[in-house]
């Protein structure tokens, strides 16, 4: 049985100019050790995933699913209570910045013993010791005089290890890690993932890697999610979509990768933006920004369905080899489902 089931999961947002859905029906196992990528532009509804997951999407969002279970565990049938002493505990998360998910007003020390004492029942001492133990681990030096620091007090990589170290505390099966690079420079960015694939395989931790870079996920994952406008555009693992994307925003986005430009002076981008409440299109979400939409794909929206060795939602993947024809058939004139 998987660890982490998650089937037709939505997440939307009431606005005054109608219901925003930033994540769209949303399907996802995870085994028990497994690294799985995250990846896609800002907006593509990839921390809003595990921010439900979670428990975390606050009012006016509303969270739907046909199942959402950790463990054989229900989520959405559990109490706050029980929710409450799951997260932090069993699942865990490193948010995006540190500098605002770490209380300015609490000592380092006073945090990280919070989090000890709620969930595994420590008295002060026993979560002292624990505490600099932890900082250890995750390469602060002089742990026990940074127990008395203030967040402000450190920098941001800094902050970002311990951050680390509250997530790791009470040995989690699942941790999500969202941006967990962001704006670190480059040497403190692959001492941050080295320590995270560390802690990961030692603990055999379920680990998600929410991420910009198509780099880090080749370097640290076994399988890849791409999101665009809350909806997951190819799922499949990394070693194969890396070398043969089915998907053109897959495609597109591992064409922007320095390393695999065609220019040497100037790097690929994707022209448009990812939709928002008012310009959502009709048919497939991509298809405003992608070379090979047709009549039928800007009015008739993909389903993900099985492809190859996971799953991608395209009317014309990239490696179906009647994609020509069908496409040329498209293009002739509407489908009686665009007419409808």
């Amino acid at each position: 049985m998987p660890l982490l089931e998650i089937e037709n999961l939505s997440v939307e947002f009431p606005t005054s100019q109608g219901t925003l859905r930033a994540v769209d029906r949303i399907d996802l196992t995870l085994d028990e050790g497994e690294v799985l990528g995250v990846v896609g532009e800002s907006g593509s509804g990839k921390s809003v995933t595990m921010l439900a997951l979670m428990g975390l999407v606050g009012y006016p969002g509303r969270v739907r699913a046909d199942k959402l279970r950790f463990d054989g565990r229900d989520l959405l049938t559990m109490s706050d209570r029980e929710r409450r002493q799951l997260t932090g505990k069993d699942i865990a998360m490193i948010f995006q910045e540190p500098s605002t998910s770490l209380n300015p007003c609490f000592t380092i020390g006073f945090q990280l013993a919070e989090t000890l004492r709620k969930h595994e029942g420590m008295s002060g001492r026993a979560a002292k010791h624990r505490a600099i133990e932890l900082l250890e681990q995750v390469g602060i030096p002089a742990p026990e005089s940074r127990l008395k620091a203030y967040p402000h007090q450190l920098s941001g990589g800094m902050n970002q290890r311990v951050m680390i170290a509250m997530a790791i505390a009470c040995n989690p099966r699942l941790l999500i890690a969202d941006e967990p690079t962001t704006a670190l420079d480059v040497t403190i960015q692959a001492q941050i993932l080295e320590l995270l694939m560390s802690l990961q395989r030692e603990r055999n931790m379920a680990l998600v890697l929410i991420t910009h870079n198509m780099g880090v996920v080749a370097e640290t994952a076994q399988r890849i999610m791409v999101m665009y406008a809350g909806q997951i555009m190819e799922e499949r693992k990394v070693d194969a979509l890396f070398a043969d994307p089915q998907h053109p925003y897959s495609a597109a986005l591992l064409a922007a990768l320095p390393e695999r430009s065609e220019n040497a002076t100037r790097l690929a981008t994707i022209p448009g933006m990812v939709p928002g409440l008012n310009d959502r299109p009709k048919g497939c979400l991509f298809s405003p920004r992608c070379a090979y939409a047709t009549e039928h794909s800007r009015n008739v929206q993909p389903e993900l369905r099985p492809w190859r060795d996971g799953h991608v939602r395209c009317h014309y993947p990239l490696g179906d080899p009647n994609r020509d024809a069908e496409r040329a058939r498209d293009e002739a004139g509407p489908t009686k489902e665009a007419v409808r």
